[in-house]
């Protein structure tokens, strides 16, 4: 990536995180130098001078910017790492505000209504199946059946949530379709049971024409279910990741998935094989 690529995703970064265009701009154009004036900074960010005062100012309230009330004044951005944090603990405190504004909402419908367990719901979205996938883990309280499709799904954040799982005393299993990605996920699993699922219509579909591959197939509690996929041709754009869940023990999909696994040897000589 070149050093026009690295500005334009700060710039794009720094916005989602919060901050205007202009104060963005201001404050990459200050983290490419020591320091610099008000005039330093527009001819390298293309803020106009007369806005970067009023950038600065706000950079200077977050903690992103220090200024030397020298004539001209200077001003230097704080280093990465403090500015990163700073930007984390804003964004923390406005995920948490966030929460308690929501949990606080009076609810338009009957509360009495109890939740539909033959219902099946869509995610899209790399973001939205792994922010599922982590509710579905650290919820569950028993068992944890994961089938990965694909080796871009085994991330460190995955890891650390099986392992906490299996350090939990749940019966945790990690199932793959390649020997090589067993192997690796074995390593970074040593105390997870890590077998090579016999579900081989996961990584490849049996119907000619059909490019679509299961990213992952999850199972917790015996319950709750969700399975993502994406096609061949974009399986790098995981953004374009598709997903269902459901949840229930009689929910249609649940019961279908639960008695595969349990046809591909997902769970041979589990005592609670024969509860599917």
């Amino acid at each position: 990536m070149d050093n026009t690529s690295n500005q334009d995703q700060a710039i794009e970064l720094l916005q989602q995180l919060g901050l205007k265009e202009y104060e963005a701009k201001s404050f990459v154009a200050l983290a490419r130098r020591k320091s610099g004036t008000a005039k330093d900074i527009g001819e390298t960010s293309e803020v106009p001078q007369t806005r970067v005062y009023d950038a600065i100012r706000v950079l200077e309230s977050k903690g992103l910017v220090e200024t030397q009330h020298s004539n001209p004044r200077m001003f230097r951005a704080v280093s990465i790492d403090e500015a990163v944090n700073t930007l984390r603990t804003e964004y923390v405190e406005r995920a948490e505000s966030l929460r308690d504004a929501l949990s606080g909402l009076e609810p338009t419908d009957d509360e009495s209504v109890t939740e539909a367990t033959h219902e099946v719901w869509a995610i899209s979205g790399d973001q939205g199946i792994t922010s599922r996938t982590q509710q579905l883990i650290e919820g569950a309280t028993d068992e944890v059946i994961l089938v990965i499709g694909h080796e871009s799904i085994f991330t460190d954040q995955l890891a650390e949530l099986l392992n906490g799982a299996n350090d939990r005393g749940l019966n945790v299993m990690v199932g793959t379709v390649d020997e090589e990605l067993q192997s690796d996920i074995q390593a970074k699993l040593p105390g997870v049971s890590v077998f090579l699922s016999e579900l081989d219509w996961v990584s490849r579909s049996p119907l000619p024409g059909d490019d679509t591959e299961i990213s992952r197939l999850l199972l917790t509690d015996r319950e709750a279910i969700l399975v993502s996929s994406f096609t061949e041709a974009r399986r790098d754009e995981r953004e374009h990741e598709q997903g269902v869940f459901g949840r229930g023990f009689d929910n249609g999909l649940v019961t279908i998935v639960r008695r595969l696994m349990a046809t591909g040897l997902l769970v041979e000589n589990d005592p609670k094989k024969g509860e599917a």
